[in-house]
């Protein structure tokens, strides 16, 4: 029924092995992963770098529900703890939701305080468009516009220069 494009990203532990367990949990319904990316923190700048990735799943079978409920069992699985002081705190694994489409290519728009679709703030986070424009050189954040564009805008094109690449780093499953 659908597809998804997560946005992965870990600060704490083994950063690698927790954006690559996410890759491993999604199985036959990746159809892409993008480079890896060191970035500073977003929001709460007192904390260590992310590496940041992106995902782009199918699966004809999952609901937007049901990519939520994959994203939250992998943030547990690498040991989330939610702080309720610090929103944009670290954390071992982030799996965000940014976009899903029904199978004839049509975008998912949902308003309801436990799935937004899209991402509220994607359209405003380098870290998400950066390894999105990988998997989608023409990708389109529904409601926003296209990746490039958003990624070339104030606020985001300075945020976007600050992101290293990390090519020695490879997510893909060797399952």
């Amino acid at each position: 029924m659908t597809r998804a494009l997560l946005s992965l990203g870990s600060n704490l532990g083994d950063r690698v092995d927790h954006l690559r367990s996410v890759v491993t949990a999604l199985g036959e319904s990746v159809l892409l992963v993008s480079g890896v990316y060191e970035t500073p923190p977003w929001g709460d700048r007192d904390q260590p770098a992310y590496l940041n990735a992106a995902v782009l799943a199918d699966d004809p079978e999952a609901a937007p529900e049901d990519w939520l409920a994959r994203a939250q069992a992998a943030e547990r699985a690498a040991g989330r703890e939610r702080d309720p002081a610090r929103r944009f705190g670290p954390r071992t694994l982030d799996v965000d939701i940014i976009a899903v489409w029904t199978q004839d290519g049509t975008p998912v728009l949902r308003d309801d305080p436990e799935l937004t679709l899209p991402h509220p703030r994607a359209h405003l986070r380098a870290f998400v468009l950066r390894p999105w424009l990988d998997l989608q050189p023409y990708g389109r954040l529904p409601g926003h516009g296209w990746v490039t564009d958003l990624l070339n805008s104030a606020p985001v094109g300075a945020d976007a220069l600050e992101l290293r690449p990390c090519p020695e780093v490879e997510l893909e499953s060797t399952a």
